[in-house]
C-alpha cells in the first residue's frame, strides 16, 4: 500500500490532507445516517440497493464531498476519524468502543512519551488511541496470546498510521510469562482474568504507575478490585462505567434520543505504590454480609474474621470488615 500521509513522517498520526488516493478507506454515509466503509481500489465499484458507486469518481477528488449512486441516492463522502476506524475495522476479537477509548486514554493517563504495556491487542481498536497518544518517543508494548488476533491487530493499527508505527512492538504470548518490562508507566489490561496478571503487573510497574483494567461482567469486577486490595501495594481501586446518550435537536423538538450506548465494560484503575509500601487502610462499614462466610474471593482470611468480630460487637450483621478507604475524587468506587 502506497504511504498515504502528508504529514511528516515523525508524526504517524494516521490523519491526511489532500485528495483522496486508492489504498485508504472512507466512509460512506446515506441520508438516514447509515454508514459504509469503503477501501478505495481503482476499478472497483461499491454496490447499494440504489445503483453502484465507481470507486474511480471518489479517486483525486476532494475529501468531504457529496457523491449519488447510479439510482441518484446521495451519500456523503469523508475520511474516517478514529473512532470512525476503529468500529469499523476488520476484527478478531470485539473492540474497545470509542467511548471507553476515550475513558480509558484519560483517566489511565497516558501521555506523550508514556512506556505503556497492553493486553491483550484484541482487533488493534485500543493499540491505535494508545500509540497516538505516547507518539514516538513513547513505547506501547502489546500482548496477545491468540496469534490470528494478533496479525488481525497487525493489519488494522497499520492501516491506520500507513506503516509500522515506531513506538509499537506486538508480542503473541501470555503477559505473565513473557512481561519483563520494568519501569512501565501504565498498564492497560482488556482480558478474562486480569486479576491473574497483577502480580506480574506490580513488578513492572514505577511507583506512581497506574493499572488499567477492562472488564465486562460483575463477577470480574469485584474480582479484580478485591485482588488489586489483597495485593496490598496498589491505592484503594476505583470502578465505573460510562453511558453516552445521544440527543434529538431539531426546533423546539429537543429531547433524549431513542438510543443509546450503555453498558459495554467497566473499567478499574489503581496507582501503584513503592515497592514494599502498602496504602493507608481506614475502617469503613461495607455492606451487610459483603465479606460474610459465603464470600470467597481474593481477601486476607484474617481480615474477614475481624470484620465479623465488630459487625458483632455493634449490633450489625457478620461479614463486616475492614476495608480500604476511598481516594479522593468524586468517581465511584466499586464498593459504593
Amino acid at each position: 500500500m502506497a504511504d498515504l500521509r502528508d504529514f511528516p513522517d515523525q508524526a504517524y498520526s494516521g490523519v491526511h490532507h489532500g485528495p483522496l488516493q486508492a489504498g485508504e478507506w472512507i466512509t460512506l454515509q446515506d441520508s438516514k445516517g447509515r454508514r459504509h466503509s469503503v477501501f478505495l481500489e481503482r476499478g472497483k465499484i461499491f454496490h447499494t440497493t440504489k445503483g453502484g458507486i465507481a470507486h474511480d469518481d471518489l479517486i483525486d477528488g476532494p475529501d468531504a464531498v457529496v457523491i449519488k449512486s447510479k439510482g441518484g441516492v446521495e451519500y456523503l463522502a469523508l475520511r474516517p476519524l478514529m473512532a470512525d476506524y476503529s468500529v469499523s475495522m476488520p476484527r478478531g476479537a470485539a473492540v474497545i468502543y470509542p467511548k471507553d477509548t476515550a475513558q480509558i486514554v484519560t483517566m489511565a493517563d497516558i501521555f506523550p512519551g508514556a512506556k505503556v504495556v497492553e493486553a491483550g491487542a484484541g482487533s488493534g481498536a485500543l493499540t491505535t488511541a494508545l500509540l497516538r497518544a505516547v507518539g514516538i518517543h513513547g513505547q506501547v508494548v502489546s500482548f496477545e496470546r491468540r496469534e490470528d488476533f494478533a496479525e488481525v491487530a497487525r493489519k488494522n493499527v497499520t492501516g491506520f498510521f500507513g506503516g509500522e508505527h515506531p513506538a509499537w512492538r506486538l508480542e503473541v504470548g501470555d503477559l505473565v510469562e513473557k512481561l519483563n518490562e520494568r519501569d512501565v508507566d501504565r498498564v492497560v489490561l482488556d482480558m478474562l482474568a486480569p486479576w491473574e496478571c497483577v502480580d506480574a503487573v506490580a513488578e513492572a510497574l514505577s511507583p506512581g504507575g497506574v493499572f488499567c483494567a477492562y472488564v465486562a461482567t460483575t463477577t470480574q469486577l469485584s474480582r479484580v478490585v478485591e485482588t488489586l486490595r489483597a495485593h496490598g501495594e496498589f491505592t484503594e481501586p476505583r470502578a465505573w462505567e460510562s453511558l453516552v446518550r445521544d440527543w434529538h435537536v431539531e426546533g423546539l423538538a429537543v429531547r433524549p434520543g431513542h438510543r443509546m450506548q450503555g453498558h459495554t465494560a467497566f473499567l478499574v484503575t489503581a496507582r501503584r505504590m513503592a515497592h514494599g509500601v502498602q496504602a493507608p487502610r481506614k475502617k469503613r462499614r461495607p455492606a451487610p454480609g459483603a465479606y460474610g462466610d459465603d464470600y470467597s474471593g481474593p481477601r486476607r482470611a484474617e481480615g474477614r474474621a475481624e470484620g465479623r468480630a465488630e459487625g458483632r460487637s455493634e449490633g450489625g450483621a457478620e461479614g463486616r470488615a475492614e476495608v480500604p478507604a476511598e481516594t479522593s475524587g468524586d468517581m465511584p468506587t466499586a464498593t459504593d
